[in-house]
């Protein structure tokens, strides 16, 4: 972006997410596959019929990633798919031939594929792919090495900043806009699944303050929905949330995932939450017309008056409907005289009255002093 330029823009895979769009969903994947091509297949699918713009999934190259020691650790629990930690992430983590097939199956689907890099080797694997997007996780928001790698080559990135301070968000956001202006910062926290009252979504407003040409969005480890259509009133263009096809399924995740209908709720409400943001104008909309009219009210006479006859207080009644002289112009209906005579609860008209008496509008002018 040129320098004092605070429009906030970031375009992914031909999509272009700004201040004035409809939130960017993620889909994350990660590994609720359960190392199956099929089941990201189907996640894939379900995402797209609930209105994800983007499924994300995990790169670790982890045999580089872990010292010995964590690699070869017993990992021996109901959500473990290998003895050693090792042996589980190595059954859940997909080759080359994988990703290029699901990447082939996003494609034909119409929804964008990306993907978070855990690892130099990582990196240069999805660069090798040419995925449109990188994600950058909480886990190296002070990784600087590993961030400045990924901003050069030369695609969008997304970071996401749980656990970080906020010299730690400066310093990543610093590092990233060195190299690359294609630039989103994700507020996170990350708990799994996070708690209420640790969720901090005042520093999306916090983010949006120091980084003014940057999209802010909210990575969400809550167990809900509605944080989703809070974070985006407060100024979040970019929403990420675990995706699930049942919370019940083996995993470390899946518990606090969304299953489809609540990834299609989200979005349905973050498309509402747009919409009904509206333009900061304050409007009369065509649906407001007639309940309006309706309920407020008009200036009428209170009884049967004479021609001639000078209006005062007691002459003049507030009624509904209001389809006629709203009660803001009482004061230029006193003092005025009727140029004909008029029924109790017939609508006055500024037709049916003559100039005011100047004695009277001197007595309502010091009346009302």
């Amino acid at each position: 972006m040129a320098a004092g330029d605070t429009t906030r823009r970031l375009a992914i895979d031909g999509t272009e997410i700004s201040d004035a769009s409809d939130c960017y969903v993620i889909a994350e994947i990660g590994h609720n596959h359960g190392g199956s091509v099929e089941t990201a297949k189907k996640l894939f699918e379900e995402a797209r019929n609930c209105g994800a713009h983007a499924v994300k999934l995990q790169k670790r190259d982890n045999r580089g990633l872990f010292t010995r020691e964590a690699y070869d650790k017993p990992y021996e629990n109901e959500n473990s798919f290998g003895a050693t930690y090792g042996e589980h992430r190595e059954a859940l983590e997909f080759g080359r031939a994988e990703y290029t097939e699901l990447m082939a199956y996003a494609q034909e689907l119409g929804v964008s594929f990306i993907s978070a890099a855990f690892d130099f080797k990582s990196a240069e694997f999805l660069a090798d792919l040419d995925i449109p997007a990188y994600k950058i996780a909480s886990g190296d928001l002070t990784n600087t090495p590993l961030i400045r790698h990924i901003a050069r080559i030369g695609k969008p990135v997304i970071f996401s900043t749980g656990g970080g301070r906020i010299d730690d968000v400066r310093r990543a956001h610093e590092t990233l806009a060195e190299e690359n202006d294609q630039i989103a910062v994700l507020q996170c926290t990350a708990g799994y699944p996070a708690e209420w009252n640790e969720l901090d979504l005042s520093v999306i407003t916090t983010y949006r303050g120091m980084f003014p040409e940057t999209v802010v969005g909210f990575s969400s480890h809550d167990n809900g929905i509605a944080m989703a259509v809070a974070a985006y009133v407060l100024g979040s263009r970019i929403l990420e949330k675990h995706f699930t096809l049942n919370r019940a399924l083996k995993g470390t995740d899946h518990v606090f995932s969304l299953e489809p209908v609540g990834l299609r709720k989200m979005v349905r409400d973050l498309k509402r939450a747009r919409l009904a943001l509206g333009d900061g104008t304050k409007t009369t909309h065509p649906s407001e017309v007639a309940p309006l009219t309706k309920m407020s009210k008009k200036i009428v006479a209170a009884r049967d008056l004479p021609a001639g006859h000078v209006l005062g207080e007691d002459d003049v009644a507030l009624k509904s409907p209001g389809d006629g002289l709203p009660p803001y112009e009482l004061e230029r209906v006193l003092g005025s005289t009727l140029s004909r005579p008029v029924v109790e609860d017939e609508t006055l008209t500024f037709e049916l009255l003559e100039e005011r008496a100047p004695e009277a509008s001197g007595v309502i002018s010091g009346r009302d002093g």
